[in-house]
């Protein structure tokens, strides 16, 4: 899955040749799961046809601040397209946008509503070659450059001139792998590995019938979700559950036992940086599992239970430069409870919520928790859904780790 997918994404159109490329790119964009909504200005429409982007784009074309056959006609916002934008890409950007860009020239809807956009802006120059040299274009280049605008690059090649040389737009593919991989490169967890178990584990009593509990394992995805969404690549190990993922930065190890997720645990545990163990693993298992379907032969049955081993509390005894992270669900005494299993498991912060708290606890969408740590801060927050949660989750470890 693309780091673009879900991403709203406002393309900035100026009036050169390379438009023509545009309806490509937006289908790029589109391909990549953004959502796409275009800006022109009002002499690119000479180049390529708002109803071609729009059939593309499944949105509206903006190129003025009303529509001037409708005297009725709401003007088009800037601010509300800028605001909406998480990232504005400009291309082509011609020397002449380039120029009013860096002098914060105003003069069309296209400009207007790059100087209100507040998230990133990706420019991507085409023009001849001697005006892509040209003194007052270099210096364009470095005033978007200290603006904290992005550069792709021109390349070298035929130009509409007939001349051969640099100024020629990098093609829709180059574009949307550049913005890929500088966004990764950004991301605060890009290189780090992050090891997460979820779910609940099923333990044998017989080939049909099994100990276990209500966790969805929802909470654990939400978190491997926001890991990935900060850069990591993360082994989510995960009990029988009905979430999924689709996201190629995330490895997902399917396990039934608590013995199974201990043993995948332990053997990718060593080559990570961060561990959370959101897993609601069963404490005890059956001693004997029957080979055969138990019948109901008597009035009761009677299962001899032996204790699982304690995934968390092994991990945090071979710990090393890793951040350790549990969760603690309680019923009654809930931080000093916690705050014990933080100590004795030698961990660097535990997550605890409360059965006692309505929204909280299995099965449901929602969650209220408490982050504390093993240097004594403890956060409250209130009930939020668990992607939320799984948000403030990595957003604090990032605080602790400086990651």
């Amino acid at each position: 899955m693309s780091i673009l997918s879900g991403k709203n994404i406002l393309l900035g159109i100026t009036a050169g040749i390379a438009a023509y490329k545009t309806a490509s790119l937006t289908r790029l964009f589109i391909k990549a799961g953004a959502n796409v909504k275009i800006v022109m200005t009002p002499a690119s429409k000479d180049f390529i046809t708002p109803l071609t982007l729009s059939t593309l784009s499944k949105n509206p074309v903006y190129s003025s601040f009303t529509n001037e056959e409708d005297d009725n006609a709401m003007w088009n916002n800037h601010v509300e397209l800028g605001l909406w934008a998480d990232l504005l890409i400009i291309a082509p950007a011609t020397a002449n946008s380039l120029s009013k860009m860096a002098n914060g020239t105003c003069d069309n809807l296209m400009m207007a509503t790059y100087l209100s956009a507040k998230c990133p802006v990706y420019f991507a120059p085409a023009m001849d070659l001697d005006m892509h040299k040209h003194p007052s274009t270099l210096k364009s280049f470095e005033i978007l450059n200290d603006f904290g605008n992005v550069m792709i690059p021109a390349t070298s090649g035929e130009l509409a001139s007939g001349l051969h040389g640099e100024g020629r737009m990098a093609e829709p593919e180059a574009i949307v792998a550049f913005i890929e991989q500088h966004i990764l490169d950004q991301l605060p967890l890009r290189g780090k590995k992050v090891l997460l178990t979820a779910g609940p584990t099923h333990e044998a009593i017989d080939p049909v019938r099994f100990i276990g509990n209500h966790s969805s394992g929802k909470m654990g995805f939400e978190i491997a979700k926001a890991s990935a969404a900060l850069g990591a690549e993360v082994i989510l190990i995960s009990g029988p559950t009905h979430e999924s993922v689709n996201n190629s930065a995330i490895k997902l190890i399917n396990v039934v036992s608590a013995q199974e997720m201990y043993d995948a645990a332990h053997r990718y545990f060593n080559d990570v940086d961060i561990a959370i163990l959101s897993a609601a693993v069963a404490d005890y298992r059956p001693k004997k599992v029957a080979s055969q379907k138990l019948k109901k032969d008597d009035s009761s049955l009677s299962l001899e239970l032996e204790r699982t081993q304690d995934i968390l509390k092994s991990l945090g005894a071979i710990k090393k430069h890793q951040y350790l992270v549990g969760f603690a669900l309680e019923t009654m005494n809930e931080l000093a409870n916690a705050k014990s299993k933080l100590a004795s498991k030698n961990l660097n912060m535990i997550v605890l919520n409360s059965l006692n708290d309505t929204g909280a606890g299995f099965g449901g969408s929602t969650n209220k928790v408490t982050f504390i740590t093993n240097s004594g801060q403890e956060l409250s927050h209130a009930l939020k859904s668990k992607a939320a949660v799984a948000q403030d989750l990595m957003q604090f470890i990032l605080k602790q780790t400086h990651a």
